[in-house]
């Protein structure tokens, strides 16, 4: 089967064309490299979070009938001028960057990789929260400045632990489940609020969000990023949380009004927070966060790890497999 491997410099095609020889299958490798994550992906004409890498991209398909890939810009341009292919993996937990409905026109089957990041992404959390409530930047730079700060043990200076204290998930999905396991062994009592689940293990609480906000002493934010959910926690949700209360976003920027929030940390009414996602990325240079206090920030890097790589490469093996031998891929999105 002639297979096109459009890997990047993280998702390495030598990972994928591993994961596939492995397979029981004969394929003929044709092999495009693009440019992320050392060229920031983009909206490439009508899908997002894509290299834009069209014209190289439909140069790579002619006679394809089988792609894997994880930024490649599947846009209807490109699905146009690959009649032969029949199948598409997308190496991440969404496919973003394709369109799909185009795809569904045109018989292609679509399958991306749920769960590939769902460690990363939750050990990279639970360190923000960490690093948010006890303040860790503030205290590195305290040193790199050369002071010894003794006095940043007073009782109004210092950080709060999460044994004994309530952490709110919204969204409780792959990485919401494993945020919750971890902060329930640290001793924190967990609130849960997803519209999607209506039954959670003994120890969690499922909750209405407007509930979650007020008795929640860190909020961790974990929902797919939808229509229904852009823009969920403004300066109306932020008002609710207790004082000084902690918010972490690992997963999507258009969730949150971060202008409300860095209002909200300029008045106390936020005691810290930690972001590894932001409304615009790269963050521009004059944008506030960059100046508020008690912030904990990370450049969209919760799900990088080399476990993540290989664990994508390895489920779309696996979506493969289950397409040649008939059957449904666990990450199908469109047939």
């Amino acid at each position: 089967m002639k297979t096109l491997l459009a890997g990047d410099h993280f998702v390495r095609n030598e990972l994928l064309a591993a994961a596939l020889s492995a397979l029981p299958f004969d394929f003929e490798f044709r092999e495009l490299t693009l440019p992320w994550p050392l060229t920031p992906y983009g909206r490439v004409a009508e899908v997002d979070e894509a290299s834009d890498v069209e014209d190289e991209l439909i140069s790579a398909l002619s006679g394809v009938e089988l792609a894997v890939t994880q930024m490649g810009p599947f846009t209807s341009r490109v699905l146009e001028a690959a009649p032969e292919l029949r199948y598409l993996v997308v190496c991440r937990g969404g496919p973003v960057n394709v369109n799909v409905g185009e795809a569904i026109k045109r018989g292609v089957q679509v399958a991306s990789t749920p769960g590939r990041n769902a460690v990363a992404a939750a050990e990279h959390a639970i360190a923000l929260t960490m690093g948010a409530l006890r303040n860790l930047p503030r205290l590195q730079r305290t040193l790199e400045d050369g002071e010894w700060r003794s006095d940043l043990y007073a009782y109004d200076e210092c950080g709060v632990e999460l044994d004994g204290s309530t952490v709110g998930l919204v969204g409780y999905g792959a990485i919401g489940q494993r945020v919750a396991r971890v902060m329930l062994a640290f001793g924190a009592r967990v609130l849960v609020a997803d519209p999607f689940v209506d039954k959670a293990p003994s120890g969690i609480e499922l909750v209405s969000l407007d509930e979650l906000l007020r008795r929640s002493d860190v909020v961790s934010l974990h929902a797919r990023l939808t229509e229904d959910t852009r823009g969920m926690i403004g300066a109306a949700q932020l008002a609710l949380m207790p004082r000084g209360a902690v918010l972490v976003n690992t997963a999507r920027g258009g969730l949150l009004d971060y202008e409300a929030t860095v209002d909200a940390l300029e008045s106390g009414q936020l005691g810290a927070a930690a972001f590894d996602v932001f409304p615009a990325e790269p963050l521009p240079a004059e944008a506030r966060l960059l100046t508020a206090p008690n912030v904990v920030m990370t450049p969209h890097l919760a799900g990088a790890t080399r476990q993540t790589a290989h664990r994508a490469a390895s489920l779309a093996a696996e979506a493969v497999a289950a397409f040649l031998a008939g059957k449904e891929p666990a990450g199908l999105v469109a047939r």
